[in-house]
């Protein structure tokens, strides 16, 4: 390891510490975010949780004053770009909320901070809480944690599935569609999203994906997190575990199709015990299945069709939507000459009408 690499992973380390983690923001920039909360004690008893109630360890508690001065500290010492704020409940979800509030009040109002917040909601927040948090945010999220009632009862007995999580998204998506978004700090209103943890309660990824596909539909959340389980010491999960992060990053992939690629539920690779495989990206177990002998012509097809191929995301449809209006796609070559890595796509593809020439994967 050299000395320059010895002290990137050093400053690493000491970014984690104080936080500080790096956030995909909407057209792939990546931003500096401090996430923390406004208290770590919680008289909530979720059994995943480190933060859980009658867990034995010291709690740390900041008023919104301390929260948003020391944020724009670190702002300005230029450590961070943005803020990700939540927190444990404490006095009930409204009291909870009015924390968090009144830390984005001073940001906006008294420091005029312009950048990016990401606000928790509580659960029991009211709709005018929630309205506020909208003003003031970039994104507002509601952590369902699980993907129904059942599952959410083995991982945080006390919440309530319907009122207190599905709800406020709800609530969110009525707000962004029948209320003018003059009065938030940069007239729009924040987007929304969820998180799921992962492999705590015996879910499938069928029943995460299936609500992760209505939650898109119905209420236009932006984006699905999925947080694969660790067992934290001292809660009633701790001898569980671990879950395979490469079921995370599936779950991952497979949001995005839903998203963002015209995927339909019932399309995903499903095996018979309702997860996804592994060992292959559901794109390209998709394709496998339905391409690999009908094969899409490049010079033809039309976006929805190109975006499906596997290596082949929005803008490589770009780039070869704009290549067609110029020429004819004959070989892999003119693939990588307008920025699409031919790799992935030759099994699936033809190139005026003739199936490509290409490299069998030696493992």
């Amino acid at each position: 390891m050299t000395c320059g690499q010895e002290r990137s992973n050093i400053d690493q380390i000491k970014r984690e510490a104080l936080g500080i983690t790096q956030a995909a923001m909407p057209g792939g920039k990546r931003i500096n975010l401090l996430k923390t909360m406004m208290t770590t004690a919680c008289e909530r008893n979720c059994y995943y949780c480190s933060f859980r109630a009658g867990r034995n360890y010291r709690r740390v508690t900041f008023k919104p004053e301390e929260m948003a001065a020391s944020f724009m500290n670190m702002y300005r010492a230029g450590m961070v770009e943005g803020l990700f704020l939540s927190s444990g409940i404490i006095r009930g979800g409204v009291a909870s909320q009015d924390k968090i509030i009144d830390t984005a009040e001073i940001l906006r109002n008294k420091l005029g901070f312009r950048g990016y917040i990401h606000l928790k909601i509580m659960p029991g927040a009211d709709r005018g809480q929630i309205y506020r948090t909208m003003q003031l945010a970039s994104r507002a999220s509601v952590n369902l944690e699980a993907p129904n009632n059942h599952r959410l009862s083995l991982l945080a007995p006390k919440k309530v599935f319907l009122k207190e999580l599905l709800e406020p998204l709800k609530m969110m998506d009525e707000i962004r569609k029948n209320e003018p978004p003059h009065t938030t700090w940069n007239g729009r209103w924040a987007s929304s999203s969820t998180q799921f943890v992962v492999g705590a309660a015996g879910e499938s990824d069928v029943e995460l994906l299936s609500t992760t596909d209505s939650l898109l539909k119905r209420y236009s959340l932006r984006r699905t997190y999925f947080m694969r389980f660790n067992p934290v010491v001292d809660t009633p999960l701790e001898n569980q575990p671990a879950e395979n992060p490469w079921r995370q990053h599936r779950l991952y992939q497979a949001s995005y199709l839903l998203r963002d690629y015209g995927f339909d539920l019932e399309e995903l690779p499903f095996l018979k015990d309702g997860q996804l495989p592994l060992a292959v990206d559901p794109k390209q177990a998709w394709a496998r299945a339905h391409l690999a002998e009908e094969p899409v012509e490049l010079n033809q097809a039309n976006p929805e069709v190109l975006q499906r191929v596997p290596g082949i995301g929005p803008q490589g449809v770009k780039a070869i939507l704009s290549a067609r209006r110029s020429g004819t796609l004959r070989e892999l070559t003119d693939l990588k000459a307008i920025g699409v890595n031919p790799g992935r796509p030759a099994p699936y593809v033809l190139l005026n009408g003739r199936r490509p020439t290409y490299q069998l994967p030696l493992f």
